[in-house]
């Protein structure tokens, strides 16, 4: 997995682009993400960046969360007195979001060091975008999968939105119960969620903005993860 950002969905618009077409684009405020840990092989068993997005109030945030980035000299000393090397600090404010990025070799970058969209998305032409999809509750068949309903004649009573037989007839099992998986009522929504291979419309280096043309699971406002796309036309 190549290197990316943490940032919020702002919401979708149109752009006109210099040969003149209008393209419908999401709008993704990413970073600045600053790097709290690095990974290794020889500690970890894999190599990764962990990252932070949007600073936290320190009295709103736990003590684990707040000795994760401070490097005070107080724990310094209580770790050195119980003989446990202390590693480095990002040495910024306690973070509200926390992700890892898997890298394919070792890191570079150094703890503290913070992410920017031009310097990740530089020279990027299309995008993964992970997000978690609009929760939608318990949704009948129509709604979840799509369905057609029955039909609306005549003959037809209060049946309209049903999903049809579900016996040992239409599963062909000849059990009496219904096949593994098929497409029911249920929970709808409210999943992890990977749209592969979106175009890169435009960076905003000034308001950390990225433009990528279609759709991005989510709310207005929902924290997504930006990777450079591993899709290979």
């Amino acid at each position: 997995m190549p290197l990316g950002l943490i940032g919020t969905k702002v919401g979708m618009t149109q752009v006109y682009e210099t040969d003149g077409n209008a393209a419908p684009v999401t709008v993704l405020q990413l970073g600045p993400c600053p790097i709290l840990q690095v990974r290794t092989q020889k500690r970890d068993g894999y190599d990764a960046l962990q990252l932070g997005f949007k600073d936290k109030p320190r009295n709103k945030a736990s003590r684990a969360e707040r000795g994760h980035v401070s490097n005070s000299m107080e724990s310094k000393r209580r770790k050195a007195r119980a003989g446990v090397d202390s590693p480095k600090k990002a040495d910024v404010e306690p973070q509200r979001h926390v992700r890892e990025f898997r890298l394919e070799a070792a890191a570079t970058l150094d703890v503290g060091h913070k992410l920017t969209v031009d310097e990740v998305f530089k020279d990027v032409k299309s995008v993964d975008v992970i997000g978690t999809t609009k929760g939608r509750g318990t949704a009948g068949v129509i709604k979840r999968h799509g369905f057609g309903g029955m039909p609306g004649a005549h003959g037809a009573k209060k049946v309209h939105r049903e999903p049809g037989s579900t016996s040992s007839l239409a599963s062909n099992r000849g059990s009496g119960r219904p096949k593994k998986g098929k497409r029911l009522a249920g929970r709808y929504g409210a999943e992890r969620v990977t749209i592969r291979n979106l175009r890169v419309v435009k960076i905003d280096t000034v308001n950390n903005l990225l433009l990528v043309e279609g759709a991005v699971p989510g709310f207005n406002g929902a924290v997504v993860m930006v990777r450079p796309t591993n899709k290979k036309r």
